[in-house]
């Protein structure tokens, strides 16, 4: 993650460029963006060690009530549904994963998708007992296909905010069969994300625009209500830009609406930061050299897979922001 300010008020003093580690936060002076540093950076945190007890039964997002007799051979269809397993003490038991699992921790299990589709030839060459995903995983037909070969399918929400991600690992820990690890994590998580929000609560009111944006592609979008990224800026105690500016989660990037919600801050993905050339290509982008973030070069980046994961990492990604936009 790399944050770039240039500061015109009391909290953000000078131009500094930080560079977040698993070590914690290192800051270097100057003005350039540092290196982009990888998601699979960020350790998942270990809250349990999980002892499967099966059967378990199930009833997942679809509706459909389902029997899993072994969880001893785990493929994920999903990054947040692995960070779960993780964190539950379950990661040795996933065979295969897709490519949104990204962690390091994951590095080496194979990948079982082409893109994000599931391949049923991939996921049934694991030889795995479950199959687990969530709402974006297909498609359809392949899931249909691993089914047919007698595995169980379970499927999960897709979490878009901070409430979701608890009924996420709900799920998770009920179809392996280890409800009490899942409460585990659950309570780490709370206790981590409370003692971040206790200590950025009393920081000076920001507003924050997130960006969501592939340049090789011409997509330019800024995020509003259901985002995800608002319910992030929102737990830190800061504004939300789209929020406050009536949009939906995605819209259009446009120069009046952006300079309209004034962000003091925008926050992008490290690859869509990459996409557009950088900072100075963003600046370039329509309105954003006109607001208080683009004048003072204020921005932060995290990692594609890590900011909107709403999974055990969640709460570390909270204390990075705190610490970028209350220095």
């Amino acid at each position: 993650m790399i944050m770039q300010f240039r500061s015109r008020s009391a909290p953000l003093i000078a131009a500094i460029a930080i560079v977040v580690s698993v070590a914690g936060l290192t800051a270097c002076s100057g003005s350039s963006a540092a290196n982009l540093t990888s998601a699979t950076s960020v350790a998942i945190p270990v809250s349990a060690h999980a002892t499967p007890t099966m059967p378990a039964t199930v009833t997942d997002v679809t509706g459909k009530t389902i029997t899993v007799t072994s969880a001893d051979r785990i493929v994920s269809l999903a990054g947040g549904v692995t960070e779960t397993l993780f964190a539950m003490g379950l990661g040795d038991r996933i065979v295969g994963r897709d490519i949104s699992s990204e962690v390091s921790e994951a590095a080496s299990i194979p990948l079982v998708t082409t893109a994000h589709d599931a391949s049923v030839e991939g996921v049934l060459s694991t030889h795995p007992t479950v199959v687990i995903g969530d709402e974006r995983s297909g498609p359809p037909e392949a899931l249909a296909g691993i089914r047919k070969a007698g595995v169980p399918v379970v499927i999960v929400p897709e979490v878009t905010d901070l409430a979701g991600a608890a009924k996420r690992v709900r799920m998770i820990a009920t179809a392996v069969g280890s409800v009490s690890a899942g409460d585990q994590v659950l309570a780490a998580q709370a206790a981590s994300i409370a003692k971040v929000r206790e200590r950025t609560k009393s920081g000076q009111p920001l507003t924050v625009a997130f960006l969501y944006l592939r340049g090789t592609s011409s997509i330019y979008l800024i995020g509003g209500k259901g985002s995800g990224a608002d319910s992030l800026v929102e737990a830190l105690g800061a504004r939300d830009a789209g929020t406050i500016a009536g949009l939906g989660p995605f819209t259009p990037l446009t120069a009046e609406a952006l300079v309209k919600s004034k962000p003091d801050v925008i926050l992008v993905m490290t690859k869509g930061l990459e996409s557009v050339g950088g900072i100075d290509g963003l600046l370039a982008l329509p309105g954003v050299a006109a607001t208080p973030a683009g004048r003072d070069r204020r921005v932060i980046a995290i990692d594609d897979g890590e900011l909107l994961s709403f999974g055990p990492r969640t709460s570390i990604t909270l204390e990075k922001l705190g610490d970028a936009l209350w220095p």
